[in-house]
């Protein structure tokens, strides 16, 4: 059986058990659904055990290969440009647009799903917990005085500016220091991976010890919700899907008509198997036969972007954030978004090569905002049927940004 269907019978056997639970008015069932909330607890519990390590290693292998590869030439440098611009882009479009349409979620559902006892007053006393800072004091926190206390505290973006500033000091050391610290961290993000799937191996537990309570507690109000951020991010990702069509013909002059008959293979094998990796081989071809783009550029440009491109985070994250905020009754300011809108753009390539696994990165970030940890649960659990739209998303991200650098980068296309 595959990770997602285990998934989401993890979670139809909680919201099953819990709506049952929420009929009957049976107090002793209410209490049984309540001391099972624990097991949810230590599943969410244990990915944010694995989030810190992973980072920190999957960011410094990735920026020094990026820096290496960026050596060879041209087309590396703007590869990494067409990723950061498309990003900006999505992430400038997706946060009003995600508020907007958030602004309407009270009057759509006017009972929010009642929460298990003490999860809103923990929620509350997280967000409560955030000083409200200047822009001044934010700018100067954001260099670290101490790299182990923010990690330990879970300061994600100060963490990630040292990580960052220590990704480039080691690729500009000298061979010997460069390839010992590389295998390094190289060494410790494979041994978390494997950690990683691990925990990711216990989702269906995890997601039915999350989902059982909560839906015990809220009834069909929590279904109508979930049904919401299900609609919210699959249309997101369907009309940012629609809005690369013209940029690919305005910047990559390449018509709408030839550029969507190319795409559309590797869209049905993204869309099927809700893989951007197994999508490589049809974006190859899609971009070599159907747009004649050089093989210099699809054979650097596709695969480093099947495996860091990650072009549909921010509407993931967006809109993900909004939907936790509300239903947790936690209020996200302007400074918290522009936040996630940043995060979701330089973390999304250290997203690591696992299901759900872009979700994983959201834990420090929600603890940043005032968010609770255990949401990253429900957006795991609800995420099935979004990530396929998503994947789409992402794979035709990455034919874009294939014909965008080899347009940019002046790379004659072939005859076909």
């Amino acid at each position: 059986m595959k990770e997602g269907t285990r998934v989401l019978a993890g979670l139809g056997a909680g919201l099953v058990g819990g709506f049952a639970i929420a009929a009957s008015h049976n107090a002793a069932l209410l209490n049984a659904a309540d001391a099972i909330a624990p097991v949810g607890t230590l599943w969410v519990n244990a990915i944010r055990m694995t989030v810190i390590p992973l980072v920190v290693s999957l960011l410094i292998t990735g920026v020094a290969s990026a820096a290496d590869l960026a050596t060879i030439g041209r087309i590396g440098a703007r590869t990494l440009l067409v990723f950061g611009v498309l990003l900006a882009g999505v992430a400038v479009v997706v946060t009003p647009l995600s508020v907007a349409v958030f602004a309407w979620l009270p009057h759509l559902i006017t009972v929010r799903p009642a929460l298990p006892a003490g999860a809103a007053e923990a929620a509350g006393a997280l967000a409560a917990s955030g000083q409200v800072v200047s822009v001044s004091s934010w700018l100067t926190s954001l260099i670290p005085t101490n790299p182990i206390a923010a990690a330990a505290t879970g300061a994600i973006l100060p963490l990630i500016v040292f990580t960052l500033l220590l990704a480039l000091a080691i690729a500009r050391s000298p061979a010997g220091t460069r390839d010992t610290l590389l295998g390094f961290f190289r060494a410790l993000s494979d041994a978390m991976l494997i950690l990683v799937r691990w925990v990711i191996a216990l989702a269906p537990i995890g997601v039915f010890g999350l989902m059982l309570p909560l839906a015990a507690h809220g009834g069909a109000g929590l279904a109508g919700a979930v049904g919401f951020y299900i609609a919210v991010y699959s249309i997101a990702s369907v009309g940012f899907v629609l809005l690369l069509y013209p940029v690919v013909a305005v910047a990559g002059r390449v018509p709408v008509r030839q550029f969507a008959r190319a795409a559309l293979a590797p869209q049905l094998i993204a869309f099927s198997s809700s893989s951007s990796i197994a999508s490589l081989p049809a974006l190859v071809a899609a971009a070599e036969q159907g747009l004649s783009l050089p093989k210099r550029v699809t054979g650097f440009v596709l695969p480093l972007a099947v495996s860091t491109f990650k072009l549909a985070a921010p509407v993931s994250w967006m809109v993900g954030a909004l939907f936790v905020a509300w239903f947790y009754h936690v209020e996200l300011h302007v400074a918290q978004l522009v936040l996630v809108a940043l995060a979701a753009i330089f973390l999304a390539f250290a997203a690591p090569g696992v299901p759900r696994g872009a979700f994983l990165l959201l834990t420090p970030l929600f603890l940043a905002i005032g968010l609770p940890a255990e949401g990253i649960g429900i957006l795991i659990a609800v995420d099935a049927i979004p990530d396929l739209f998503a994947t789409v998303m992402n794979v035709t991200g990455d034919l874009v940004a294939a014909v965008l650098v080899a347009r940019w980068s002046r790379e004659p296309q072939r005859q076909a």
